[in-house]
């Protein structure tokens, strides 16, 4: 995936305005697709991240992907023409799975430090999800605590599995415990499965694995029961929950598979799999858009951009289009736009919010 490029036209060729049937909203500026948008899905690079992975012999942070390029300045460029107000940033992939136990914590220390100065530096327009030393349980408890409560961080950015440690495993549960406390996010992004000599075409696994690795997360939750166990977490998937509204009720099914399975579903395995939050990254298209539309509330539907591992183009068009065509009331907008998102993060519900 291309990195984005400055300068871009503030108009979306191949959109039209006025759509019958599609109200428009006379808060948003012309060629902005949000007003007073909170963006939860937008990447940071930091050069001394990037650095410090390759001396770890991570040379890329996804194979066969173009490496993009990124600054604070950069960003915020992006949110003013898109109309976003703030972006609650990651840093993506995080501490990489393998590190020991305390080269991994003083490496999530330095960069959760770090996301807690650039949000200091830029106040109102940028919050951050905390990244932590997994699987290390004790310093992963000990890096949260740091992170959200003296750094003040707004969450924490997760990936679907490290090293076949997938996220909704109960050997989580203590996280979840004191992120439910917090009522801090979880963000969850999928990254490449743990899978040795699966075949991939020659295409990078973000093209079609990613969809798949949020399903994978679902599944586990879901059949674990996690958010029935803390109903007070939130949970976000990017992506429109990738493959998760189509998959929604074929995963209810368990049950009819093997009976053995029933005892390990809630009450109302579909409505369970709809607390999840979601993001609108890469949901601009019909097909998508209609299975978003389908399955997620919209108290539960966030902005995301995916800045910068996608163009800012894309990323434009994916806004107008989700904007435009999809079927969302003023009130609904509204809740898009930026009260989804400070209903999750405190930090944007001010005066100014």
């Amino acid at each position: 995936m291309p990195h984005s490029t400055p300068g871009i036209p503030h108009s979306t060729p191949g959109i039209p305005h006025g759509t019958p049937g599609v109200r428009e909203n006379p808060q948003t500026p012309a060629g902005k697709p949000w007003s007073r948008a909170i963006d939860v899905h937008h990447h940071i690079l930091p050069d001394f991240y990037l650095d410090e992975l390759e001396t770890m012999g991570v040379r890329t942070i996804l194979p066969g992907v173009d490496r993009p390029t990124w600054s604070a300045d950069s960003s915020l460029a992006m949110m003013d023409r898109h109309g976003i107000r703030a972006a609650v940033v990651s840093v993506w992939p995080g501490v990489p799975a393998g590190l020991e136990p305390k080269p991994a914590a003083e490496f999530a220390r330095r960069v959760n430090e770090y996301l807690a100065e650039l949000v200091a530096a830029h106040p109102g327009r940028f919050g951050a999800f905390a990244t932590l030393p997994i699987p290390h349980t004790d310093l992963v408890l000990e890096e949260f605590e740091y992170a959200v409560d003296t750094l003040g961080l707004d969450g924490v950015g997760l990936v679907s599995n490290y090293a076949g440690l997938y996220v909704g495993d109960r050997s989580m549960d203590p996280l979840f415990a004191a992120a439910a406390r917090h009522r801090s996010p979880l963000f969850v992004h999928p990254t490449v499965p743990p899978s040795t000599g699966q075949p991939n075409f020659g295409l990078p696994a973000s093209l079609y694995e990613f969809p798949f690795e949020s399903v994978r997360v679902a599944a586990q939750l879901l059949y674990n029961q996690t958010l029935e166990r803390f109903p007070e977490l939130p949970v976000i998937l990017p992506h429109g929950g990738g493959g998760v509204p189509f998959y929604a009720g074929r995963l209810s099914c368990g049950g009819l598979i093997s009976a053995a399975l029933t005892d390990r579903l809630p009450e109302d395995p579909v409505g369970s799999l709809q607390r999840l939050y979601v993001d609108i990254a890469m949901t601009g298209d019909p097909h998508a858009l209609a299975a978003l539309r389908s399955f997620a509330p919209a108290n539960r539907i966030l902005v995301g951009s995916d800045f910068p591992l996608m163009p800012e183009s894309y990323t434009l068009d994916t806004g107008h289009r989700v904007v435009r065509h999809g079927g969302f009331s003023a009130e609904e907008r509204t809740r898009l736009d930026h009260a989804n998102a400070e209903g999750l993060f405190p930090r944007f519900t001010g005066k100014d919010g």
